[in-house]
């Protein structure tokens, strides 16, 4: 290993933390190297005062730290997996795959304790279209608002009433040290994850072996596996993370289970299947996956979808 690394990194609290935790563990296994933080502005945080359905485009949040790997001005990056694109530019990879925070979604309420508490015509909060149809399939009577900002911005509007609840992913909540604001987890049973929600993606060039050699010791296998599974589901419905769409992987032995959504915007059409084959059948799980739920009605909804012109993680 060299002596010292660069980090490409978003600017945001959350992101910045998820390096840091990166950034510990590299100088932890290997002594002497010194490492930093290089924090990159992307479109979709210089994008705040308009939904994220309605930016459109892939990897809004990464595509700027990528240019900056290909142009050797940082050495890796380390990003959400969910905001990663399922095609990366040639010449990078995610060679490594840390153990996965948990993949649910987190509701956050200061007066209820359920989604099933709130009272007709309650206000939530969610910045993901794929959130909004399975709480609009769930509860029709709700009022869904848009919500974007960082995690602070957003406690802070429930706080003073401006939401009833609001809808966030658990993994960043338990990275800031926020999990005593979670209400409850939301089971995948209730409400699908994001494709990757709660696990990390390191980039690097596919050229620098010697790195990836080096940051091996944060690989974890099962992630790794039940990620891919994930991506491939999304890779065939050829989604954005800005479609109604939701995947979530376990890993039982050699048993690798999908369960898959895809879903209208407004609930009313949601269609959900599970699949199970080997851990080394991630990829063909994923497709096989998705490839029923396409048949069974789901192509009729991306297609209405995409035609709208929305592109909601």
């Amino acid at each position: 290993m060299r002596t010292s690394l660069r980090i490409g990194t978003r600017a945001s609290l959350l992101a910045v933390t998820q390096s840091t935790w990166v950034k510990d563990r590299i100088e932890q296994a290997h002594p002497g190297i010194r490492v930093e933080l290089v924090k990159i502005t992307t479109k979709g945080d210089r994008i705040l005062d308009v939904p994220l359905a309605k930016v459109g485009g892939k990897g809004l949040f990464v595509k700027e730290i990528e240019d900056a790997l290909l142009a050797g001005e940082v050495d890796l990056a380390v990003h959400s997996m969910k905001d990663v694109p399922t095609e990366l530019p040639a010449g990078l990879h995610i060679g490594i795959v840390p153990q996965r925070e948990t993949p649910y979604d987190a509701f956050l309420s200061v007066k209820y304790d359920s989604i099933a508490a709130l009272p007709a015509n309650a206000t939530v909060g969610t910045s993901s279209l794929r959130r909004r149809s399975q709480l609009a399939a769930m509860r029709p009577d709700l009022t869904i608002v848009d919500l974007r900002g960082n995690i602070d911005t957003r406690l802070r509007k429930l706080d003073e009433g401006v939401f009833d609840a609001i809808i966030l992913a658990g993994a960043g909540l338990h990275r800031l040290g926020l999990a005593a604001r979670i209400t409850t987890l939301l089971e995948p049973t209730q409400m699908l994850p994001a494709i990757g929600q709660g696990a990390l993606g390191i980039e690097l060039r596919r050229d620098d072996t010697e790195l990836l050699a080096g940051m091996q010791f944060l690989h974890h296998p099962a992630t790794a596996s039940t990620v891919a599974a994930e991506r491939a589901f999304l890779l065939r419905l050829e989604g954005g993370c800005q479609v109604p769409i939701g995947a979530h992987a376990t890993l039982t032995g050699d048993s690798l289970s999908l369960a898959g959504l895809i879903a209208s915007v407004d609930g009313r059409e949601l269609i959900k299947d599970t699949a199970t084959a080997s851990a080394g059948q991630a990829a063909k799980l994923g497709a096989d996956l998705a490839e029923t739920l396409l048949d069974r009605g789901g192509k009729a909804i991306l297609d209405a979808v995409y035609c709208a012109g929305s592109s909601g993680g």
